[in-house]
This record gives C-alpha cells, structure tokens and sequence, in this order.
C-alpha cells in the first residue's frame, strides 16, 4: 500500500511552512523588509485560500541562525494566522531547519489524505553547518521529496548552489531579490499564485514523476527595478 495521499479531495490539508534564515546577516533593513514582506502579502494569502474550496491552507514558519526552532509551531488555518516580527542574531543553521521540518512530514503527524506541502526557504548567505544531512533527512521523507520546494535568496551574497539543491528541479530556479521591491514580488507571489496552483487537485500527468514538481508551479515575476529611496542587497 502506497504511503502517498489518497481519499476526497474537498478539503485536503495543504501544509505551508516558511523557512526562513534569521542569522547576522540579515540583521536590519533585511529582516525589517522580510517582516514587512510577509504581512503585507498575509491578506492576499487569505483571500487566495478562500476562494479555494479544494484545501483547508495550515500555515507555519521555522526560523534558523544558530540553531532552528519553530517560530509558529502549530499548524495554523490561513484564516487565523497572524504575523509575529522575526529578529536576527547568529548563524546560519540552514541544515538543522531543513531537519526540523522533515520531523513534522513523517506520518504521524502528516495527514495520508494531504496535498503536497508548499515549503518556502528565504536565505541571504551560506549555511554554517552539514546542510547536506538536513537536505538528506527532508528528502527522505515521502512528504519532503513530494512537496513544493521553493527558495528566495536576498542579496548577491546568497549561495543560489544551495537553494537549487533544496528546490531540487532544474525547471525551477531560485529566486533573486536584490531590493525590498522585487522581495515583497517574489513574498506575494508564492503566497497566492503557487499556493492556488499548490491547492488544486493534482494533475495525473505530474503526480508522481521523477525530476518534475508535484503541481505545476506559475512562472514568477519578472523582478522589477527597485522604487526610488529603495533598499538593494
């Protein structure tokens, strides 16, 4: 028997977990425009779910620097979710959050009957400690290997090489935000066109194929020039 989501699809599950570097580096204008970012895009995400009768969006956020820790830890319905500022201090522990995350994709406490998990990885530098080892543990996991895997890198200093591994399809690339402007983009973006595409039934002709993602995920925007007085990275 297969250990992969069966049953109704009305009202499936859909996990959204942010993963989201909190180290040094982002200290500042990064982690003040990340913050900003992710409430700004909160109503759009919410009204994205609505309009989708196929999933019931539980939304959670693991932030890592010296250490990973879960930030929302509760799997929370997008209706009732509300952002908590994140601060940054330390390293970048990027393999202990991607640990972390798998722990909560085995089965228990994964639902068998859930649609692939949409994981959203914003980093700004190089992981500090065995990132191929969290990548191994969240890969290992059928969740892990089936979900969504996105990542935003801020700034020019970001190990993209990194990020690719985590996504894991050559279709799809890391994102690059350079400025507050193309960050809000790229925030709003994965909050509401991959989140629909994320919450529909999935197509038979993606489900399940080696190198391909489990939904088909929308083209991203096009980054856009920073607005005048702007923050660039």
């Amino acid at each position: 028997m297969s250990d992969l989501p069966g049953g109704k699809i009305s009202n499936r599950p859909l996990h959204f977990i942010w993963i989201l570097d909190t180290s040094w580096s982002m200290e500042g204008t990064k982690i003040g425009r990340l913050n900003f970012a992710i409430k700004e895009a909160l109503p759009a995400m919410k009204d994205t779910a609505s309009d989708n009768p196929n999933a019931e969006v539980l939304v959670r956020v693991v932030t890592f620097s010296t250490g990973a820790r879960w930030h929302v830890a509760q799997p929370t319905p997008v209706e009732q979710f509300s952002w908590s500022d994140i601060a940054a201090d330390g390293v970048t522990d990027m393999g202990k959050a991607l640990s972390l995350v798998a722990e909560q994709l085995r089965m228990p406490p994964m639902e068998p009957r859930a649609l692939p998990p949409v994981l959203v990885l914003v980093s700004d530098g190089y992981p500090t400690d065995d990132f191929e080892t969290g990548l191994r543990d969240l890969m290992n996991e059928p969740w892990g290997k089936r979900a969504v895997r996105l990542a935003i890198g801020m700034g020019e200093d970001t190990d993209l090489a990194v990020l690719s591994k985590f996504i894991g399809h050559q279709e799809i690339k890391p994102l690059e935000a350079n400025n507050a402007h193309t960050l809000v983009q790229f925030i709003r973006w994965v909050s509401t066109a991959v989140l629909k595409s994320a919450s529909m039934p999935v197509a038979p002709s993606n489900d399940g194929q080696p190198g391909r993602p489990p939904v088909p995920v929308p083209p991203p925007p096009q980054p856009g020039p920073p607005n005048p007085g702007d923050d660039v990275w």
